[in-house]
């Protein structure tokens, strides 16, 4: 297919994307200035907006998402192996919850103030003081009905392993008694497109918006989020970190291997 295609191609779905937020993002203002009196019905506007920013985006994108498992319902935190910024949209697409993310993301421009806006939580995993606060707010969420995801890993990687868990933001789902599920993610192209590894794991030194067009062209590719059955228990963080890491893995399969979870 001609390059200029491509470009074509990349062009409009990145208009779309941006036309689409934009229009979210007016209708969530305009929810909450309607519900102003109750922070209830405004967290369920969000909740409502939310999901459809990323099964609309998901759509534009050429994104196709399977699912397995139970997708969970009520408060909880849901832990994920960490694979791209399309992550975000995969899961937002099959359940409203709040997201923990890097301090930098809310410095990105234009999405920076939209996850802002949409209640991400952003941590500093540098600073033990950004720690505390970050739980704290994690807490918060829990006690207000959200859902909570967090990429335990704290880095990315090119695909190779699931890395071990950061134990620390597990703490408020031991201190809170709140339910601890799981999902392993993954990504896949199709056989005449190229590699997910490349294309759709966002990891090491890559610029988003080159990264971004790159995935604008892609004809289609499809997310795989594998919910586990139960939630996972312990008595501390770092069995919580240990056990959880070990759910994940059971399902994860390096990128090049062939079916598609990627790890970023």
């Amino acid at each position: 297919m001609p390059t200029r295609l491509f470009s074509v191609r990349a062009a409009l779905r990145l208009a779309a994307v941006t036309v689409w937020t934009a229009a979210l993002v007016g209708a969530l203002l305009t929810g909450w200035l309607l519900a102003f009196w109750s922070v209830q019905l405004r967290a369920g506007w969000r909740r409502r907006i939310v999901r459809s920013w990323g099964r609309g985006n998901a759509w534009i994108l050429g994104m196709r998402r399977l699912v397995t498992g139970q997708v969970p319902h009520g408060p909880s935190l849901l832990v994920a192996n960490h694979l791209s910024y399309l992550d975000v949209v995969l899961l937002a697409a099959e359940l409203p919850a709040v997201f923990v993310a890097k301090r930098e993301v809310r410095g990105w421009p234009g999405l920076g103030p939209v996850a802002w806006l949409v209640g991400t939580i952003f941590v500093d995993r540098d600073s033990r003081r950004d720690l505390i606060r970050t739980t704290a707010a994690m807490s918060k969420a829990l006690r207000q009905g959200d859902s909570v995801v967090l990429f335990a890993e704290g880095t990315s990687t090119r695909g190779e392993r699931v890395l071990p868990l950061k134990p620390a933001l597990l703490e408020p789902a031991i201190q809170g008694g709140w339910p601890v599920r799981y999902a392993t993610l993954g990504w896949r192209t199709p056989p005449d497109q190229p590699g997910a590894d490349l294309a759709l794991c966002w990891w090491g030194e890559m610029n988003f918006l080159p990264h971004l067009i790159g995935v604008a062209r892609l004809t289609e590719f499809t997310g795989t989020v594998a919910f586990g059955a139960e939630p996972v228990s312990a008595h501390d963080r770092q069995s919580l970190a240990a056990e959880l890491h070990s759910a994940i893995a059971r399902h994860f399969i390096p990128v090049g291997d062939g079916v598609a979870p990627c790890h970023s």
